[in-house]
C-alpha cells in the first residue's frame, strides 16, 4: 500500500471521528440548555468554602485523607 494512501486513510478516519464528536458536543449543548442534564451525583456531600475576600471567616473542615498530607510537598 502506498504511503499517501495510508495517509489519506488515517486522515478520513481522523475526520469522520471529529465529525462525530461534533455532533455529539452539539447535542449535549442542547441537553445543558435544555436543563436536561444535571452536574453532579446527589450522593455528593458538598461543602461551602469560604473565598479569599469573605468577611464571614468560615472554614470548611477537610476529609481525613487531605488532613494527612505533610505542610510541604516538593521544593526547598
Amino acid at each position: 500500500m502506498k504511503q499517501t494512501t495510508l495517509v489519506a486513510i488515517i486522515l478520513g478516519v481522523l475526520v469522520l471521528i471529529s465529525i462525530v464528536q461534533a455532533y455529539q458536543l452539539t447535542g449535549l449543548k442542547t441537553k445543558l440548555a435544555g436543563g436536561q442534564v444535571s452536574v453532579g451525583s446527589s450522593n455528593t456531600k458538598t461543602t461551602p468554602l469560604a473565598s479569599s475576600g469573605d468577611s464571614g471567616k468560615q472554614t470548611a473542615s477537610l476529609p481525613s485523607n487531605v488532613k494527612e498530607l505533610p505542610g510541604m510537598v516538593g521544593g526547598c
